[in-house]
Order: structure tokens, then C-alpha cells, then sequence
């Protein structure tokens, strides 16, 4: 069966039942019918041990990283452990482009899957609808006179939409004469790339909130200050739009596990990771909190660790590792990486020694999850083993796509070992060292890049944001997932490569500093067979060719 026939044909528990599992009242919650809710309590004290999944570099496929942290939670609930998940939201960008959705796989989903795949409970409009209020405030501030005296060529915030549509990247905006404003060059991007998405899924309440959307930066004056939402006087309206999406959405496990699903930053170009406020209700509530970060170890897990870490003031008591052979043969560099090679999975043990070292170099032995596919053959699961002990780790297979929690019981034991043990986490960096500093320690440490570049923009930029102000703020890298490097083309562990800094954005709200390696689009375009094509209702009303 495909997974939305797996979805389908699961017996969903009311969301009051999955709740109570928490302690959590009917009044704690903001139904949006049976099988979904806001909760809307503060979050209390941290009970909870917390999970951390991450990956090797992926394949164009991907390797299951939601899928695994799903069927991890449904194991540990198998032992009878009270425990929860926490992850982001998927965008209808990759929905209808060629990604798919992001609620896991087989029998390892998160319910109702077609509603959290589509409009969910509206968080995402509230976030464009916020985001393009700004800009919408910024053109009718130069219609009206511009007592501000904000420069029409220097504005830095950008509309935003959740499909991908690569026509909007560069537009033109004003057109028709003086009763539709002032004409000028704009930019969209897609709403989880947007700042409002990350200060959403970093805020701890509604007065950081409110705080935080006062500081984006809108853009310069002509005499190159600062000019800011709060100039604007756009983050009380701001704040009104997103009040309800701050609560966190609570749902359901395949087998009955709660779920937290809220936000969802793109992990190239953002933090990745779902809202502080989720995970930090989830350790109030649960004893083991299962969540992970987007991508691999070199986009996902650093920022997990030097930002989220130190904004929410929690740290992992555990940190799985997902793997695949289909991608220790990509990384090995077999181009028909679904057939069985083991010649260029022990070739591609490189990538993956790479990251169990990243994992380390913030202080955490991880638990290497084997996500298993049909095609794995017992010689490449042989050098697997051999490459386990010999690194001193627990490799452990997992089948929770095929069989859910059953399929990860040997997983949620090492996990749960590895939890009591926990960790020494350490970032990677200190706050007080500068910009460059930062981009040098994640480009020579986690990536493993001989070096640094900057183009003459990018390096003005960074000068810029340290004389406003942004010097001791965390550094968040935007490049290419399919590579340690700057380049996508470089499989397995690169070595003697230099990454470029192309270009740098302040998220002043958000908190940290964007610095762009490579070429980045923060709109992406549909494929020439989108995933939008397959999908539709049967002639009973049912959704069809949604993954």
C-alpha cells in the first residue's frame, strides 16, 4: 500500500484520548475537529530526555530521517515509555514539487496525513499573511511620502508564498502610474524561508514574539540606516495575525504516540528545526522527546546545537545518526545506487565518518540508525558492522517503514541506554568570537574545507552587520544539502576544497546571521513533472497520489 492507503486505513484515536497520555484537559486544547488541536498551556518544567536524530548526507531520494524519528517514538511507546515526538511542518512547496510530504512513511506516519500535509490548521497562512503585511507596510510607506526616508533600491524583506514558483524570485512591483505606488525592483521567497518562519519557531511566547518581529530589518535608508518593522509600527499587527499559530499542534503516531507538529524553517537557508516552544511542551510533558534537524550533520545538527540548543537552554541526552546503504553507495560514487555494490559502500563509509565525527565534535557518541531498504545485501551489511566496531558504535537496522515501533525496538533500546548516558554537549564556537570566526570554525570544522572566500559583496555585508550590532550572533550557513561542500557535485568526504561566502542577510529578529555559500534559491522552481500533476480525488471525493 502507498501511504496515503496506509493513512487512510489507520484507526485514528480522538485527540482528547492522545492528549490525556500528556495530562493534558479538553480545556488545555483548541480543537480543529477530532483528530487535531492546538494546546494551548504554557509550556511547564522539562521532565523529559531529549532526542536528537540527524543524517549522513542525503541522495536525491532522501533517507528517512522523519520516517525514523517517527518509528522511534512508536518503539519507545512499544516499551512502554511516555513519549512524544516533535517535528516541523511540511511545505506545499516540495508537497507539490517532487520532495513530497514531510509526515514520514509506511507504517511510521504522523495522523491525519493529508491535513498536516496541506493546510494543517492555517499556521503557515498566518506566516505569509504576517510576512507580506510588512512589505505591504513598507510600499504604502513610500506611497505616502516616505517620512522614513527609506530607499526604494535598498529594501531587504521580501514577500513570500508556500508554492514553489520560480517566475517570482525577481518582480517588479508598483506599475500603473502614481495611484499604485512606487515602482521598484522586489523579491518573494518561500514562506518557510522567510524570517517570520524562523522568529516563529524560536519565539518563547507572544512577548518575545512581538519583540523579535520589531527587529527585522526592513532596509536602509538612503543614508544607510537602519529601518526595522517596529519603525514601521508593524509588529503589533504582526503579532495579532501569528497569536494563534504560536500554539503548538498537537496529533497522533500511526500507533497512537503524541505528536508535535509546528513550524517548519527550511534547514539550507534556516535552522531546520521545529519551534522551541514545541519541543519545550513536549519535555514538560513527556520523558522522551524524540526530534530532529533538517539534513545532515553539517546543515542540520550544527545548528541544532549552536543555535536551538542555546536559544531554548536545552540540550540532547542522545543523538541518532541516520544512515542508508543506498547513500554509502551514492557517496562511494555508484551512479545506480539502488542495485548492491559493496565496493562503494566501504568507498562511502567516508561521508558517513565525517559525520559521526561532527556528532563528536559537539560531544555525543551517536547511535547509528540503519534506515533498511529490500536491496541492502548481506555483504553490505557486513561492512557495516565491521565499520560499527570498529568506530566503537551500536549500529542498529531499522524497518519501522515496514513494520513501525516493531521494526524499531532494537533502535529505542540503544537510544534509551544512550540517554541515560547522556552527553557533554558543547558548542561548536563562542558567541563573543566574530562573524568570520564563526563561518571559519563551521567551514574547516563540520565541513572540512582548507578554507574560507569571501566575494568583495559578501565581505561587505559581513562588515556591515558587525558595525550594527550583529558581531556576537550565532552564524547560520545556507548551501547545498547534497554535499559536505559548497559544490553538489562533490560526493563522499571532499578534501583540500575551499567554500566561498557569496553573500550575507541579517535576521535581526530571528537572532542570527545568514551567510549564503554557493548558489541558493530561497523560491525554488517546479520540476518538469511536478508532483501536482499526480495528485487529485478519486470519484469518491478522496484524495489521490499525495506521498
Amino acid at each position: 500500500m502507498t501511504d496515503l492507503e496506509i493513512a487512510r486505513r489507520a484507526r485514528l484515536r480522538p485527540i482528547t484520548e492522545i492528549a490525556a497520555r500528556l495530562d493534558l484537559a479538553p480545556g488545555d486544547l483548541f480543537l480543529y475537529g477530532p483528530h487535531m488541536a492546538k494546546v494551548t498551556v504554557e509550556p511547564p518544567p522539562s521532565r523529559g530526555k531529549l532526542v536528537l536524530v540527524t543524517a549522513l548526507t542525503p541522495t536525491p531520494a532522501g533517507e528517512g530521517k522523519t520516517t525514523i524519528s517517527i518509528g522511534l517514538t512508536q518503539a519507545l511507546g512499544m516499551l512502554g515509555k511516555r513519549v512524544a515526538v516533535a517535528i516541523r511542518e511540511p511545505s506545499l512547496g516540495p508537497v507539490f514539487g517532487i520532495k513530497g510530504g514531510a509526515t514520514g512513511g509506511g507504517r511510521a506516519q504522523v495522523l491525519p496525513m493529508e491535513e498536516i500535509n496541506l493546510h494543517f490548521t492555517g499556521d503557515f497562512h498566518a506566516v505569509t499573511a504576517a510576512n507580506n503585511l510588512l512589505a505591504a507596510l513598507a510600499d504604502n510607506h513610500l506611497h505616502h511620502g516616505n517620512p522614513l526616508g527609506l530607499d526604494p533600491r535598498r529594501i531587504e524583506h521580501r514577500r513570500a508564498l508556500d508554492v514553489n514558483d520560480r517566475a517570482l524570485r525577481h518582480v517588479i512591483v508598483g506599475l500603473g502610474g502614481p495611484a499604485h505606488g512606487v515602482p521598484r525592483e522586489a523579491e518573494f521567497e518561500l514562506t518557510v524561508a522567510t524570517e517570520v518562519m524562523a522568529i516563529m519557531a524560536l519565539a518563547r511566547d507572544l512577548d518575545d514574539l512581538r519583540a523579535r518581529l520589531s527587529r527585522i530589518l526592513v532596509g536602509y535608508t538612503r543614508d544607510g540606516a537602519p529601518v526595522t518593522a517596529g519603525d514601521l509600527q508593524a509588529d503589533g499587527a504582526m503579532t495579532v495575525l501569528l497569536r494563534q499559530a504560536l500554539h503548538p499542534n498537537l496529533v497522533q503516531t500511526l500507533e497512537g504516540q503524541p505528536a508535535f507538529v509546528h513550524m517548519g524553517p527550511f534547514g539550507n537557508i534556516a535552522h531546520g528545526t521545529n519551534s522551541i516552544r514545541a519541543t519545550r511542551l513536549a519535555l514538560g510533558l513527556a520523558d522522551y522527546v524524540v526530534t530532529e534537524a533538517g539534513f545532515a550533520t553539517d546543515l542540520g545538527a550544527e545548528k541544532y546545537f549552536d543555535l536551538v540548543c542555546r536559544t531554548a537552554g536545552i540540550a540532547p541526552a542522545a543523538v541518532v545518526l541516520v544512515a542508508t546503504v543506498r547513500a554509502l553507495r551514492y557517496h562511494g560514487g555508484a551512479d545506480a545506487y539502488q542495485s548492491p555494490d559493496p565496493q562503494a559502500v566501504r568507498a562511502g563509509l567516508a561521508n558517513l565518518d565525517k559525520h559521526v565525527e561532527n556528532v563528536r565534535l559537539f560531544g555525543y557518541d551517536p547511535v547509528v540508525a540503519l534506515n533498511r531498504f529490500p536491496d541492502d545485501s548481506s555483504e553490505e551489511l557486513a561492512i557495516l558492522r565491521g565499520w560499527a566496531e570498529e568506530k566503537g558504535l551500536r549500529l542498529c537496522p531499522a524497518e519501522v517503514w515496514a513494520h513501525g515501533g516493531e521494526g524499531g525496538l532494537e533502535l529505542a533500546q540503544a537510544v534509551l541506554e544512550a540517554a541515560e548516558r547522556g552527553g557533554d554537549y558543547r558548542p561548536l564556537y563562542l558567541l563573543e568570537a566574530g562573524l568570520e570566526e564563526k563561518i571559519e570554525a563551521i567551514a574547516t570544522r563540520i565541513y572540512g574545507a582548507s578554507g574560507v572566500r569571501y566575494t568583495s559583496a559578501a565581505r561587505a555585508a559581513l562588515r556591515r552587520a558587525e558595525e550594527e550590532g550583529m558581531r556576537e550572533a550565532p552564524v547560520i550557513v545556507a548551501k547545498t544539502a547534497s554535499s559536505l561542500s559548497d559544490d553538489p557535485k562533490l560526493r563522499g568526504r571532499p578534501r583540500d576544497f575551499e567554500v566561498t561566502v557569496t553573500d550575507l542577510r541579517q535576521r535581526r529578529g530571528a537572532g542570527f546571521v545568514v551567510a549564503y555559500m554557493g548558489s541558493i534559491n530561497t523560491l525554488p522552481g517546479l520540476p518538469r513533472v511536478p508532483a501536482a500533476h499526480s495528485i487529485g480525488l478519486d470519484a469518491s471525493g478522496h484524495t489521490v497520489g499525495l506521498f
